[in-house]
């Protein structure tokens, strides 16, 4: 495995040399596509915690919300082109690796990280383009997939696997949250000291929200396995509904709608101060 991404990334060098300006613009705008999707999501979740109408919804939801206001259509148009952007980007850091991770064990898991997130963000982009373009639906949701993979052999397995990998996820980004270097990549000396400050702690925030989120996500995904049973699966809608659901739950669904939209402003910090090098 390291041998192939050594090569790969030696053959890719020199086209991500040729093709960095449009690939930093590409990302920035996938940044910013992630940013609008989340800040929609947590001001939904929001409204719903408050008890003025909203709803709990995932992302794909969040792109019929769009498509509902004013130019809705060009600016899903827009978010579709940010994930395409995105995922080239996330193909970069895997192939290229411009952040130097290189082939350790930590770093190859990374990179393959990298390319579960491309496949993500391109199907993403691809569900907002097909609801632009006047389509329904816009791909099978989590309770489908779950279902498909139950129907295979040892899906239950699968299933679990898959279950504890987005917890796992989900614990990683607590991890950020809590004690890694949020501005390791970021290029924030255009900000007073105060700014600083701020812009992290809104993005650690943010950070521990998602993961929260994907956490439960991944706790439902393996009840649905022990279970045998798809409905059990929740998507980011269901999660929030989940956090709902508890005592006091509309103050923890405001905390956590807040945080989400805490998040879509830490993807809008990386928009604009991102260092982006697509070239190692």
């Amino acid at each position: 495995m390291g041998n192939l991404l050594e090569d790969a990334s030696r053959a890719a060098g020199n086209v991500a040399t040729q093709a960095a300006p449009w690939v930093e613009r590409l990302a920035r705008v996938g940044f910013a596509a992630n940013a609008l999707t989340y800040i929609v999501i947590g001001a939904l979740a929001a409204q719903a915690a408050a008890g003025r109408g909203g709803r709990m919804t995932d992302m794909r939801g969040a792109f019929r919300a769009v498509l509902e206001r004013p130019f809705g259509r060009g600016v899903l148009i827009v978010l579709a082109v940010g994930f395409f952007g995105y995922a080239i980007w996330a193909l970069v850091e895997a192939v290229v690796d411009p952040e130097r991770r290189g082939t350790t064990p930590k770093g190859i898991a990374l990179r393959i990280g990298d390319v579960g997130s491309a496949l993500i963000h391109g199907a993403l982009g691809l569900a907002a383009l097909h609801l632009a373009r006047g389509g329904v639906g816009g791909g099978d949701n989590t309770e489908q997939l779950t279902a498909r993979a139950l129907a295979l052999p040892y899906g239950e397995w699968l299933v679990v696997a898959a279950g504890a990998g987005v917890i796992c996820f989900g614990l990683y980004e607590l991890y950020l949250a809590f004690t890694a270097q949020v501005s390791d990549h970021l290029d924030l000396h255009a900000l007073s000291a105060e700014a600083e400050r701020w812009a992290l702690r809104v993005s650690r925030f943010g950070i521990a929200a998602r993961g929260i989120v994907f956490g439960i996500g991944g706790g439902h995904l393996i009840r649905a396995a022990l279970r045998h049973d798809p409905s059990e699966a929740a998507d980011l809608g269901d999660s929030l509904r989940a956090v709902r659901s508890g005592q006091y739950g509309d103050w923890l669904l405001g905390v956590v709608a807040a945080g989400l939209i805490a998040y879509g402003i830490y993807q809008l910090v990386h928009a604009r101060y991102r260092r982006i090098t697509p070239a190692a």
